[in-house]
C-alpha cells in the first residue's frame, strides 16, 4: 500500500509516480477508526489492505498492480453506538459510494444487516450489532478505467421550448419488442437497437427520460413475496449504471454499453435525461440493511431525528440524505457531473426534489443544494427537472423552484383529467394550464417551459387505464390494496375494466385522443409515457413498481391493431404539428393584451357563442372552452434576428355528452378557418382541408377537440 491521493474519491486506475500501474482508493469516512479496502478474486477469496493515510476525513491509498476489472469493497472500523447515530460495523462489506460499476445482486439475507435483523425484541433490534460477515452475500464494486473523450458524439442540445419528453423504462421498453433481438431485450443495448430508436424517431420525441438507471437494490419485503423493485427508485450506487440492464457483462462492461446507448440516441437527435434518486438510499430506516453510506458515517450522510437512533423521513422510504452537508453535496454533484461529462447524458429529473432543497427542516429555495447547482459550470447548462414535492411537512412546492429549473406540473395533470371526466366546476384552472401556467411560473424570469405538462407518468394509471378504471387494481403487489393513490381522477366510461362493448371502446379511444391532443397543444413542455401513444394497459394497476413482468412491460403487439395504429399516427401528427408551429411552443408567456390597432390579442378565450369570455364566464359551470392562439404576435426573434411569425389557430375543447353549436369568431380574429384535426374521428386522413367561414355556426361533436387553422390574420408575406 502506497500513500496515494485523497482526490478523486472512489477507485481510479492510473500509473503511479514511477510508472507502476495500480489503483488509487479514496473514501470519505468521518469518525472511522480504521478503513480497509478489500480485494476479491474470481473465487471470492478476500485480501484486505489497510488504508493508512487520512486527509480531511478521507482515507486513501494506492495499491500497485490492481487493474480494471478488480472487484472490491470497504470495511470500516469504529464505534457501534446507535443511540447517538453511530453504526460502524467492520463485519459488513460496504459498497464504494463512488463505484463506477457493481457486480452482483443485493439479495438481503440477515448477514447484510448491521444489526441482528431477527432479534426477538424488534423494538431494540437495531441496537444489537450483528458480527456475521456480509461479504459473501453482497455485490462488489468494480475498478473501471475509462479514457473516452466523446469526440465522436454530437449532443442534440434541443431548446427547452422545442422539447417533447418521453418517459420510459430501459428494461420494460424492449422486453416485448419483436424487432429487438431476444438477447438484447431489457438492456441498454436493446434501447440502442435500431428497431427501438426507429419508434422514437417516428413518434417525433426529442428526449427520453429514463426511469432510474443508478445501481439499485430490491427491498426486503418484496424479495420475501417473490417480487422485485422494477422501477428502481431505491438507489445504492450513484455512479454505476444498473448492472441488471447490461447485455455485455457486469465487470465494467455495463459502462461502455450505457455510453453506446447514449451515442445511438444522440445520433438520432434524441437527448437522454435520467430520473435520479438522491433524496434517499436503499438502506431504508434503522431496521434496514447496511450496504454503503450507513457503514461509512451514518450521522454524516443521513438526516436523523433528535432521537438519533431514528431517521428523519421526508421521502416515505425510511431515510433522507442530508443534502445540506458539504460531503453529501459533493457526492451528489460529483455524481451528476460524472453522468454529464463521462457518460454523455443531457439532463436530470430529480425524484422528490423538495427533500434535497430542505435546509435544517423546511424546504428552502436558497438551500445549499440549489445554490451549488446554480453556480456549477457543468450542471447549470443541462436540463434540470424537479419533482417539486416530498412527503414531509411543507413539501409541496409546485411553482416555487428557481428560474434554472423546470418542474413536473401536477396541477396541469389534475386539471386536464378533471375537465375530460366532467369534474371541473368551471374552466378557470384549465385556462391557466393550457396557456403555460403563468399563475405558477411567471416570476423571476421563468418561462412557459418551466412547466413540464403531463397527464400520466410511471406512477399511476396508464392513459388507457385512466379511461377504463375508476379504482386501482393492485392485488398483484401483495399489499392488500393499501399501495397506490386513491385520487386517480379517472372515468371508466361506464364499465370498470376491459369490455367487449363496442360503444364503450369507441368512447374510450375518443377520450384518449382528447387527452393526447390537449397535452400536445398546450403551452409548456409535454411529457408522454412509453406506450400511451398506442394504448398500453397495466390492467388497472396504478402502482406497478414491483411488476417486472408483462404488467409493467410495453406490449408492442398492440400496434398490430388498426385502432391503436391510428392513435399512434395521431400522436405523431400532433408532435409534428408542434415542431412545425412556434405558436404551439412559445418561449414567453402570453400577454392577453391587444397587440395592434385592430385589437387582436396574442391569446383570447371564446364561448360557444363566438364571443370573448367575460369574467363571469370563467366562474360559470362550463363544458366547453375556445382558445385562440395568434401566430402574428409571437415575442422573440430567430437566430438571425428576424421576427418569428406563424399561423394562428383556434382550439375548441368540448367535454359535454352532446354535440354543441359553436359560432366561429369573425373579424379581427379571422376571415375563415380550415379544420386541421377532429378527435371525434378514429381516422384523421379526411379532416384537413375542410373550410368554414368566420361567423359560421359549426357543430362540435360531443367529447371532442377541434383544431382549426385561421385564415386572414397573418401579416402579408410573413413566414414561420
Amino acid at each position: 500500500m502506497w500513500p496515494g491521493s485523497s482526490h478523486p474519491l472512489g477507485a481510479r486506475f492510473h500509473h503511479g509516480p514511477d510508472g507502476t500501474a495500480g489503483t488509487n482508493f479514496a473514501v470519505w469516512a468521518q469518525g472511522a477508526e480504521a478503513v480497509e479496502v478489500c480485494l476479491f478474486d474470481e473465487g471470492g477469496a478476500e485480501t484486505a489492505c489497510v488504508l493508512t493515510e487520512l486527509t480531511h476525513e478521507i482515507w486513501h491509498g494506492f495499491v500497485p498492480g490492481v487493474r480494471p476489472g478488480q472487484r472490491y469493497g470497504f470495511r470500516v472500523h469504529g464505534r457501534w453506538d446507535p443511540w447517538t447515530g453511530v453504526r460502524h460495523n467492520p463485519a459488513k462489506l460496504l459498497l464504494d459510494p463512488y463505484a463506477r460499476a457493481v457486480d452482483g445482486d443485493f439479495t438481503l439475507p440477515p448477514e447484510v444487516y448491521g444489526h441482528v435483523r431477527d432479534w426477538p425484541q424488534q423494538y431494540i433490534a437495531d441496537t444489537v450489532r450483528d458480527d456475521r460477515d456480509s461479504a459473501p452475500y453482497v455485490p462488489k464494486g468494480v475498478v473501471v478505467h475509462d479514457d473516452d473523450d466523446w469526440a465522436d458524439d454530437v449532443r442534440p442540445k434541443t431548446p427547452w421550448a422545442d422539447s417533447v419528453i418521453y418517459e420510459l423504462h430501459v428494461r420494460g421498453f424492449t422486453m416485448r419488442h419483436p424487432g429487438v433481438p431476444e438477447e438484447l431485450r431489457g438492456t441498454y443495448a436493446g434501447l440502442a437497437h435500431p428497431a427501438a430508436v426507429e419508434h422514437l424517431v417516428k413518434l417525433g420525441v426529442t428526449a427520453v427520460e429514463l426511469l432510474p438507471v443508478h445501481q439499485f437494490a430490491h427491498e426486503d419485503h418484496l424479495l420475501r413475496k417473490g417480487l422485485r423493485n422494477y422501477w428502481g427508485y431505491n438507489s445504492v450506487g450513484y455512479f454505476a449504471p444498473h448492472a441488471g440492464y447490461s447485455s455485455s457483462g457486469t465487470a465494467g462492461q455495463q459502462v461502455g454499453e450505457f455510453k453506446r446507448m447514449v451515442r445511438a440516441l444522440h445520433a438520432a437527435g434524441i437527448e437522454v435525461i435520467l430520473d435520479v434518486v438522491y433524496n434517499h438510499t436503499a438502506e431504508a430506516g434503522e431496521l434496514g440493511p447496511t450496504l454503503s453510506l450507513r457503514g461509512f458515517d451514518n450521522r454524516g450522510y443521513y438526516r436523523l431525528q433528535s432521537d438519533q437512533r431514528r431517521y428523519a423521513d421526508y421521502t416515505g422510504c425510511g431515510n433522507t440524505l442530508h443534502a445540506g452537508r458539504p460531503h453529501v453535496l459533493r457526492l451528489i454533484t460529483d455524481s451528476l457531473r460524472y453522468w454529464v461529462t463521462e457518460m454523455g447524458v443531457d439532463g436530470f429529473r430529480f425524484d422528490l426534489a423538495a427533500a434535497l432543497a430542505r435546509s435544517m427542516h423546511d424546504v428552502d429555495m436558497l438551500s445549499p443544494f440549489l445554490a451549488v447547482i446554480a453556480q456549477d459550470p457543468v450542471l447549470r447548462r443541462v436540463k434540470l427537472i424537479a419533482e417539486p414535492w416530498d412527503v414531509g411537512s411543507g413539501g409541496y412546492q409546485v411553482g416555487a423552484f428557481p428560474p434554472l429549473w423546470t418542474e413536473w406540473n401536477d396541477r396541469y395533470r389534475d386539471a386536464v383529467r378533471d375537465f375530460w371526466r366532467g369534474a371541473l366546476p368551471d374552466v378557470r384552472d384549465l385556462g391557466y394550464r393550457l396557456s403555460g401556467s403563468s399563475d405558477l411560473y411567471a416570476w423571476g424570469g421563468r418561462r412557459p417551459y418551466a412547466s413540464v405538462n403531463f397527464v400520466t407518468a410511471h406512477d399511476g394509471f396508464t392513459l388507457r387505464d385512466l379511461v377504463s378504471y375508476e379504482r386501482k387494481h393492485n392485488d398483484a403487489n401483495g399489499e392488500a390494496g393499501r399501495d397506490g393513490t386513491n385520487d386517480n381522477r379517472s372515468w371508466n366510461c361506464g364499465t370498470e375494466g376491459e369490455t367487449d362493448d363496442a360503444g364503450i371502446g369507441a368512447l374510450r379511444r375518443r377520450q384518449l385522443r382528447n387527452l393526447l391532443t390537449t397535452l400536445l397543444l398546450s403551452t409548456g413542455v409535454p411529457m408522454l409515457v412509453a406506450g400511451d401513444e398506442f394504448g398500453r394497459t397495466q390492467g388497472g394497476n396504478n402502482n406497478a413498481y414491483c411488476q417486472d413482468n408483462e404488467t409493467g412491460w410495453v406490449d408492442w403487439s398492440l400496434l398490430e391493431d388498426p385502432a391503436w395504429q391510428s392513435l399512434f399516427a395521431l400522436t405523431a401528427r400532433l408532435i409534428s404539428l408542434r415542431h412545425a408551429h412556434p405558436v404551439l411552443r412559445r418561449r414567453a408567456f402570453f400577454s392577453g393584451r391587444p397587440q395592434g390597432a385592430d385589437g387582436l390579442r396574442d391569446l383570447a378565450w371564446f364561448t360557444p357563442a363566438g364571443v370573448e369570455m367575460t369574467e363571469r364566464d370563467w366562474y360559470a359551470p362550463a363544458a366547453a372552452l375556445g382558445m385562440y392562439l395568434s401566430g402574428r404576435d409571437i415575442p422573440g426573434r430567430d437566430e438571425r434576428g428576424r421576427q418569428v411569425t406563424d399561423d394562428s389557430f383556434l382550439v375548441l375543447l368540448h367535454t359535454g355528452d352532446r354535440p354543441a353549436a359553436w359560432v366561429l369568431p369573425g373579424a379581427p380574429w379571422a376571415e375563415g378557418y380550415e379544420l386541421v384535426l377532429d378527435t371525434s374521428l378514429e381516422e384523421q386522413a379526411a379532416v384537413p382541408g375542410t373550410r368554414h367561414g368566420a361567423g359560421e355556426t359549426l357543430t362540435v361533436p360531443a367529447r371532442s377537440v377541434l383544431l382549426l387553422r385561421v385564415s386572414g390574420s397573418r401579416p402579408p408575406g410573413a413566414s414561420a
